[in-house]
């Protein structure tokens, strides 16, 4: 089979569209033909080595290794153990996060039954492979964790605030990804939502349930917002800390970026900052299958390449100001 591999860290060039063994299967796994693979930041993280991590941190990578966790497809084998899914069915999942051994860039894939879910029957192949990992974020964050693994980042198990109608929820860098599918369920559980994010994606935010709209090319939010219950920054960083002081006592900082904050800065204003580590759980991802059928949420696609022009993708990737998700083509 064709797969995209990489054997050394560096650019987008670095990705290559190679002739590989077809997986086997194992317990527990299904064979999937992998029709569309979604692009994530951990799969360029990966591709540069990791150095996004502390060096003491960085694990040892071998190589080649094949990129991508999000997948869409159809199973073509199960191993005897697997009663939940069977030939034929289309199925979509984010597998063996966090890890490396996803391996979706590719024309068939091995994944573990317990990762995938019913693709839903009104999302095609694209928007099926472009939701898992940033869907489950913003699930795990904002509704349910589904498990019991402690923060990374801080050493302490997120629980989830419960977002109720009459609630204010500001998302920052909310036409990415996991920002698009936050403002989607805050409004979905009845917050009023806030979204900042450049301008030209506006309209877009607008479409997807976005009560406000803050251009932060503009308006810096910090300047024109406050009393807001709880904040999920998408972007995270050195500058993250700006939006504990939109916060009302007692509100609630989620940033999916590693980003480091002062401890009796939060104690003062009486705020909470939590983390998590997004991890694999095809039962949630059932879940929310349901509310794509019922046209609760939706997939922004940013934009299509096919398997081979991956590094194409990632080059789109690395400009920024992406709408939504970025999508493999691996059947036309």
């Amino acid at each position: 089979m064709k797969a995209i591999q990489f054997h050394e860290a560096g650019g987008p060039e670095v990705l290559r569209y190679e002739e590989v063994p077809m997986p086997e299967i194992g317990p527990g796994e299904v064979l999937v033909r992998v029709h569309a693979a979604g692009i994530n930041p951990p799969d360029w993280y990966l591709r540069e080595g990791m150095k996004v991590m502390p060096a003491e941190l960085r694990p040892t990578l071998e190589y080649p290794l094949t990129p991508g966790t999000d997948m869409s497809g159809v199973v073509r084998a199960v191993a005897p153990d697997v009663t939940a899914f069977a030939v034929g069915d289309e199925v979509f999942g984010m597998l063996r996060f966090p890890g490396f051994d996803g391996r979706t860039y590719a024309e068939y894939v091995a994944a573990p039954a317990s990762d995938l879910a019913p693709k839903p029957a009104g999302v095609d192949h694209v928007r099926a492979a472009g939701a898992p990992m940033a869907v489950l974020t913003a699930w795990q964050y904002l509704v349910e964790r589904g498990h019991e693994v402690p923060s990374p980042f801080t050493g302490q198990l997120h629980r989830p605030v419960p977002i109720t109608p009459g609630m204010t929820v500001l998302v920052n860098g909310a036409a990415g990804g996991v920002g698009h599918f936050a403002v989607q369920l805050a409004k979905w559980k009845g917050a009023h939502v806030i979204a900042v994010a450049s301008g030209r994606h506006e309209r877009f935010l607008r479409t997807l349930g976005a009560d406000e709209f803050i251009d932060y090319t503009r308006t810096r939010a910090a300047d024109v917002v406050c009393d807001v219950d709880l904040v999920i920054d998408t972007v995270g960083g050195p500058d993250s800390s700006r939006f504990l002081a939109v916060l009302k006592r007692g509100g609630t900082l989620l940033p999916v970026f590693f980003a480091r904050y002062d401890p009796e800065e939060t104690a003062r204003l009486g705020v909470t900052v939590s983390t998590i580590q997004v991890r694999s759980h095809g039962p949630q991802l059932a879940e929310i299958g349901r509310l794509f059928d019922e046209g609760t949420l939706r997939v922004g696609v940013d934009s299509t390449y096919p398997l081979p022009e991956a590094g194409s993708a990632h080059a789109r990737a690395a400009q920024g100001h992406i709408q939504g998700k970025i999508v493999l083509t691996v059947v036309p």
